[in-house]
Order: structure tokens, then sequence, then C-alpha cells
């Protein structure tokens, strides 16, 4: 097979990713918290020559009620390059694999031939996951060299609670193959999972069992720290577990994982929601330790702290009243492709922060917004009399650096916790700095009934986006 019959959307490297056709579309979940409309993908024009720049010019229904709409990607991407010349026949970046994290139902949407109306070509039923995998609750999912790999909070049907872990899934017809894991190890709680190609090594990470995230933050796990607090390392190819590197207990939820996009680093960072310790939230940097030679030791250690805010008690939610102080809540982080730049959004206080990871082990940060937030209720430039509620929460990063997208809403539940008169609706665009800094675009904020009263959770670009590819080459 040669360069030129590969889906151009496969990037052999960051640069090249970098260097690409920027993005004209973004792709967006929408979801409906009572279960009484279709959730929905929407399509938002991301062109500021259009006329049509920052509004929603596509919609497409799913069939279920209930689904909670939450991750979702591509069938495949530039991680296909690492079995280049054997199994891409016909392979490209078209199909969005749309978990229900409520349902547990898979929908899966052709973005051809108009990639502004995606259409609904298959379900895959949660009967499909939990017989063929033993998992439900699908949360993360990232295209894999040769399948789809999908994050389960939850266990078989039946056994809700039961561990959480990874279904593989094919890419071409989006049939449940199995199970990814073939030596599970001690990890129970799942949450999401990315790798080092070129190191064969997988990283998970950890949140709770349905019964402890679906109603909400349950306090009294919380103050116990029963929450997820520790990062695993797997064996790719073989689906083997290899190490549990623990954070310690009061380090509760071990969320997003970001490794390198330099497919020769051992580096990547993890982001903590919360501290039971003084309410802060924390960023995590794991690495190889190869003093001994043998590289086989995986470390981690915290590079970024957050603190909580002081607060009014008569200004917060019943569940933060008794600490008089706002969490951060680290909900998502983004690294930029070149790895320059790695964005952490703070759902709780509203900002969104931005470091320079140029020396990963020393963060440096270089630029900071705020949107929303439980307190501050920080309103758009659009719209300076609108206070917001929600904050930051799934960050996504165009290839090219240049572009940081955002929306507000974090999970039905907890968005009814923290923001209990409402969390409402909006997404905004920032523009990066040659050398950092974020600034607000004043022209794009889609909110309000743009959503027809739906939540807007994930962000996809057209194309690919920071936290959609691994590559294989320099």
């Amino acid at each position: 097979m040669t360069h030129a019959t590969i889906d151009p959307t496969f990037y052999r490297s960051a640069a090249e990713a970098g260097a690409a056709p920027v993005e004209q579309l973004a792709y967006v979940v929408a979801f409906d918290r009572a279960g009484e409309q279709h959730d929905a993908l929407t399509v938002i024009d991301v062109d500021p020559a259009s006329a049509t720049y920052g509004r929603l010019v596509g919609w497409s229904d799913v069939t279920g009620l209930g689904d909670e709409l939450h991750h979702f990607g591509w069938n495949a991407c530039s991680s296909a390059l690492m079995h280049e010349g054997h199994d891409m026949a016909g392979l490209e970046r078209r199909y969005l694999i749309v978990p229900g994290l409520r349902s547990s139902r898979l929908y899966i949407f052709d973005t051809h031939p108009d990639p502004s109306t995606p259409v609904l070509v298959k379900t895959v039923e949660a009967a499909e996951l939990s017989e063929k995998a033993g998992y439900s609750r699908p949360h993360t999912m990232h295209c894999g060299p040769n399948g789809v790999f999908m994050t389960c909070l939850g266990g078989a049907a039946g056994d809700d609670d039961g561990p959480g872990g990874i279904a593989l899934l094919d890419h071409d017809t989006f049939d449940v193959l199995r199970a990814w894991e073939t030596a599970r190890g001690p990890q129970h709680f799942h949450y999401d999972a990315w790798w080092h190609l070129n190191q064969n090594v997988l990283i998970s990470s950890e949140w709770g069992s349905p019964s402890m995230i679906e109603n909400g933050v349950v306090p009294e796990l919380l103050l116990s720290n029963a929450y997820g607090h520790a990062l695993h390392f797997w064996d790719l190819a073989t689906g083997e577990h290899r190490q549990r590197v623990e954070f310690g207990d009061q380090h509760q939820m071990v969320l997003e994982v970001r490794p390198s996009h330099d497919p020769n680093a051992t580096w990547g960072f993890v982001g903590v929601v919360i501290s039971t310790e003084d309410l802060s939230g924390s960023i995590w940097r794991w690495y190889r330790d190869d003093q001994d030679g043998e590289g086989e030791e995986w470390k981690a250690e915290k590079v970024i702290t957050i603190p909580a805010e002081p607060a009014d008690p008569d200004d917060l939610p019943p569940a933060l009243k008794p600490f008089g102080a706002v969490p951060p809540l680290i909900t998502d982080i983004d690294l930029s492709v070149d790895d320059r730049f790695l964005y952490v959004s703070c759902w709780g206080t509203g900002e969104l922060k931005q470091y320079d990871v140029g020396d990963p082990a020393n963060p440096v940060e270089v630029g900071s917004v705020r949107l929303g937030g439980i307190v501050g209720r920080a309103a758009h430039p659009a719209a300076p009399d609108l206070p917001l509620a929600g904050g930051p929460q799934m960050v996504e990063v165009s290839r090219d650096g240049k572009r940081v997208y955002f929306t507000n809403s974090l999970y039905g539940a907890w968005d009814d916790q923290f923001y209990p008169d409402g969390v409402g609706a909006w997404m905004a665009k920032l523009d990066v700095g040659e050398n950092g800094g974020l600034s607000i675009d004043e022209r794009f904020f889609p909110h309000g009934e743009d959503f027809r009263g739906l939540r807007p959770h994930q962000v996809r670009l057209q194309g690919g986006d920071a936290s959609s590819d691994s590559y294989c080459f320099r």
C-alpha cells in the first residue's frame, strides 16, 4: 500500500498533524438530563471566514432516551500507521463512535459524504457490550492500531459495580470483540486509558464504580477516600497488567491521562479532581525511571497543585457549605500536539489554566481565563450581562495548538449537585498566543437555546485534535 492511498488525516508525526489544514467543523455531543428528549451529535461551524461561524450547522438525534452521551471519538486515526501496509485497506477517519454513559448503548455516526450532517448507521446495544466484553457504562474511547479501545466503568449486566475495564471493538464493523485485558491485576475502578505506542505501554486511571458516581459525589465515600487514587501500567500487546502506582488515599479521582505525543517519550500527565486534605486539585507527571538500565519501573510525581478558593458558605451549594471554600475540581486536561502547553479545566472555580510544560517536571503557568464558576459566574464578553453557571470542562485543542475549545457540563448528576440552580449550556473558544497566553474569542459563543435544551459535553474536531491521535513517527 502506498502512502498516497492512506487517509490524509492519518498523520505520521505530531509535526505533520500541526501543519495539516485546520478544522472547519467541531462535533459536540449534547444530552438531555431529564431523558425526555433524544440526545444528539451536533455540528458547529468553526471557520472564522464563514457566515455561520460559531453557530450550529448540523444536528443528528440518537434513537434512545436517557443515554447521556459523554465521551466519543473516531473509529480510526493516526495510530493505524503503526500497522501500515497490511491491514489498512479502506480504513479512514470517517465514523464517530458515541457511547451512552447511562444506557451503555453505542451509536455509530457516518460523517461522509457531508461532514456537517452525520448519519446514524448502527447502534450497538448494551447487551452486546455486556455479553461479549463483560462490561457496561462505556466512558472513554481511543482508536488504536488495530481496534477501538473503549473504557467502561461497570461490569457485566447484573454486576454493574463489578470491575470496570476496556472493551475492544472492531474499527471497521464496530462489533464488540472481547475484553481487552488478559491478566487484569488489581485494577477495579476505571476511567481513562491511553498509551505510549512505541513503548508498548497502556496507561489507565480510576474514578469509581457506577453507583459511586451516577447520582453525584457521595460525601461519605469521598471523605473516607473510597474513590480511585492510582494509575496503572499495562503491556499494550498482551493486555497484561504490569504495575500499579499509588498516589495516596487523599488524592481522589484520578481521571484524564494525556501521554506525550512524541512517540519516543515516556512521560505524560494525569489530573486528580480533589484532595480530601485541603480540597486542592493536582496534576501528576508519570515517567519511566530507567536509572537501573532496565527501564521497567514507572513512577509518578505531583507537579501542579491548584488550591481551593475561600468563599462565603451562603454562596455555596449544600455539598460545599461545611467547607467554606470552592475546590477547583479538575475535571479535564489536554496536552497540545507539540507537547508545549498543558490545559487544565477547573470546573468548580470556572478557570481554564495554561501551563508551559517544555520541562514536564516543572510546569509554569502562562495563561488563564475565567468563565462561569460556582461562585464567580463570570460572563462571556459576547453576553456581559449573562452570569454563567458551569465552567470550563471538556477541553479540546486544535492540532496546530492555536485554538482551544471547551464546554460547560460535566455529568448530569454532578451538574445538579454543584450548580443546583441550573448549569445552563454553553461553549467557548480561546485563541492562544505564540508564547502562551489566552484570549476569549468574542465571536464564538453557542449557548442557551442554541442547544435546544440539551447540555453540551465533549468536543471532537474535524480531521483530529490533541486528544484523538497518537503518533508512530518523529
